[in-house]
């Protein structure tokens, strides 16, 4: 069965870094578009970033452009998202799936997720 496994999450100063890190399995990873999505307390889940099937193209969302980083392992069928210069607002439970609009993004269940909680 597809699924997607979400680690990295933490609590951080404003100004520091993680990086997150997303497992998929049970569908053909190197297939599809990859996104990380997020999502604030009392809020909508929102896009962040998307990586094309070969990584040569990427997408982010105007609140996390130039901070953020999406970049995969096809081999490994990971994705990863590389937050540099945290806010505040960046505060969120963080998702990975594929693209929207595909079976597996309507079909499959989100993973658990990975809070990061940027805090001073």
């Amino acid at each position: 069965q597809v699924q997607f496994v979400e680690s990295g999450g933490g609590l951080v100063q404003p100004g520091e870094s993680l990086r997150l890190s997303c497992a998929a399995s049970g569908f053909t990873f190197s297939s599809y578009q990859m996104t990380w999505y997020r999502q604030a307390p009392g809020k909508e889940r929102e896009l962040v970033a998307t990586i094309s099937t070969t990584g040569g193209n990427t997408n982010y969302a105007d609140s996390v452009k130039g901070r953020f980083t999406i970049s995969r392992d096809n081999a490994k069928k990971m994705v990863y998202l590389q937050m540099n210069s945290l806010k505040p607002e960046d505060t969120a439970v963080y998702y990975c799936k594929t693209d929207p609009g595909n079976r597996i993004y309507r079909t499959s269940p989100w993973g658990q997720g990975t809070q990061v909680t940027v805090s001073s």
